[in-house]
């Protein structure tokens, strides 16, 4: 496996941003928890392989006491980015002073399920007919999802860190 470096996105991770966005979300825009969210206007982690070539993204955004993963998506599964994105965007919620991470995935996303919960992420809610509701604002969401499951509901998972040491 290559070695995976995570580093703030910058000018030059615009194109590779944009064209992973468009693989696996259809463009720059996502609609999670009845929220409309620009993929381009929030923070980004980039992942970077041994010989610098981009190997995934996490855009995030801090708020309500914890970090929201928004997107997760290496360029080749298993290639170890998205186990570093998650523990760089841990980093960041930890220095922001945030007490928790969290996300939100379909409940079709089995992949995703089984990834977040192998590395802490329990699932804490589940929003039933989410995604009916989205489409209503993106009406290209699917409605079959992977492995021909129909797509209906928002699964949030989140990991809660611990209180930080006295006097650290």
């Amino acid at each position: 496996m290559t070695s995976i470096q995570v580093r703030p996105a910058g000018p030059g991770d615009h194109a590779d941003l944009a064209a992973l966005h468009e693989r696996e979300w259809g463009g720059p825009h996502v609609v999670v928890h009845d929220t409309r969210y620009d993929l381009r206007e929030l923070p980004a982690l980039v992942a970077v392989d041994g010989a610098g070539g981009f190997a995934g993204a996490l855009v995030h955004r801090l708020a309500d006491g914890g970090l929201e993963v928004v997107s997760l998506a290496a360029t080749t599964p298993g290639n170890g980015a998205g186990s570093a994105l998650l523990a760089a965007a841990e980093a960041v919620a930890t220095a922001a002073g945030a007490d928790r991470l969290w996300l939100v995935t379909t409940n079709d996303n089995l992949r995703a399920l089984r990834f977040y919960q192998r590395r802490g992420l329990r699932i804490v809610a589940v929003d039933a007919g989410a995604v009916d509701r989205a489409r209503t604002v993106k009406p290209t969401i699917p409605y079959l999802g992977e492995d021909d499951i129909p797509l209906h509901d928002e699964l949030r998972l989140e990991r809660r860190f611990p209180a930080p040491a006295a006097g650290s």
